[in-house]
């Protein structure tokens, strides 16, 4: 009868410690990236755009998505990630949301090594950039618009909120996109501007 017990307590035992270390293993981290979300009837341009530098609010500055929780506290999600750093982020999408708003292959992000020979550089200035999940993605950005060939610039500000209405990152990173694109029509907007003299 012992021998018989013998083999079932082991089963058991391995059997418990298979499920404390499943129950100790990492969670998977899951990756959000921004994307470009505009579109253009626009006739084709020649004109040039270098984008950058950006910059963004230390307290977003960070490979985990930051969402507010309140007036005064923010929660770091340690398994919910941006793909790449967010200014990196920011910058690509407002490129690739230009390139269809102006019609023009010519963007770049700087400090590309064409960026140097652009008809335009913008830089990109975010003050806010928070995530309530489930209610809204808010973005304020000052951003400056400078003609190279003569120096003149132009300074403007996008603030947008972006409803979320279903729960889950994958929600907020769909509505920072759809904030960017209306930053993206902003500068867009102010390159078509006639010139002042």
């Amino acid at each position: 009868m012992a021998r018989q017990i013998a083999p079932v307590i082991c089963i058991l035992v391995i059997g418990t410690a298979a499920a404390v270390l499943a129950g100790c293993a990492s969670p998977t981290a899951r990756f959000y990236t921004l994307s470009a979300t505009t579109s253009t009837v626009a006739p084709a341009s020649s004109l040039s755009l270098s984008v950058g530098p950006v910059s963004v609010p230390a307290a977003v500055d960070r490979p985990q998505m930051v969402v507010t929780l309140g007036p005064n506290q923010v929660s770091l999600q340690e398994f919910d990630r941006w793909a790449s750093p967010l200014k990196d982020e920011i910058s690509r999408t407002v490129a690739e949301n230009l390139v269809a708003l102006l019609r023009t292959p010519h963007v770049t992000q700087f400090p590309g090594s064409s960026s140097a020979e652009a008809d335009y550089r913008v830089s990109i200035e975010v003050q806010r950039f928070d995530s309530t999940p489930g209610e809204a993605a808010t973005l304020d950005a000052v951003w400056t618009l400078r003609r190279i060939k003569d120096g003149q610039s132009k300074t403007g500000r996008t603030s947008t909120r972006e409803p979320v209405n279903q729960p889950g990152y994958d929600e907020l990173a769909a509505a920072h996109s759809r904030a960017l694109a209306r930053l993206s029509q902003d500068i867009a907007d102010a390159v078509q501007a006639p010139t002042t003299k």
